[in-house]
């Protein structure tokens, strides 16, 4: 009975979803748990990309007063056949502030993997979590 009742406080005080409101499902080449990856940042300088620092590996470009707006990601390229690839949106946990919602749109250096990094703004400095988890949000 007091299950019915918090819930019900909990509709009354929330609301009620909008009908016919898809909520994100995890891509199909996803595990339920999603997978783990070390997470790093990088800042559009050459130093930490290629000769164009303000073009990602799919072609977008990028803000260079305000990268991390875009909140993208790059991937290591390991993950593209686990469908982290291009375009596709990504549930970030475990990063702290970093958590949320981003898209790739970049591929690392194949030296790397189990691995994404943060596009960020140069003002932001140091950044490296493990045990980060990743998970594909199917396209609605």
């Amino acid at each position: 009975m007091k299950t019915v009742m918090i819930l019900g406080l909990f509709t009354l005080i929330m609301g009620f979803p909008k009908m016919g409101t898809d909520f994100p499902k995890m891509g199909k080449n996803s595990s339920k748990m999603g997978e783990q990856v070390t997470a790093t940042i990088y800042h559009a300088v050459e130093g930490q990309t290629d000769s164009t620092p303000f073009v990602t590996a799919s072609g977008k470009h990028i803000n260079p007063n305000n990268p991390a707006g875009h909140r993208w990601i790059a991937v290591s390229r390991d993950l593209e056949p686990l469908g982290f690839v291009f375009g596709c949106k990504v549930v970030v946990t475990g990063a702290g502030q970093m958590d949320g919602v981003y898209t790739v749109q970049d591929r690392m250096n194949k030296r790397w993997t189990m691995r994404i990094d943060f596009l960020v703004n140069e003002s932001m400095r140091g950044g490296k979590w493990e045990n980060v988890t990743i998970q594909l949000l199917d396209a609605q």
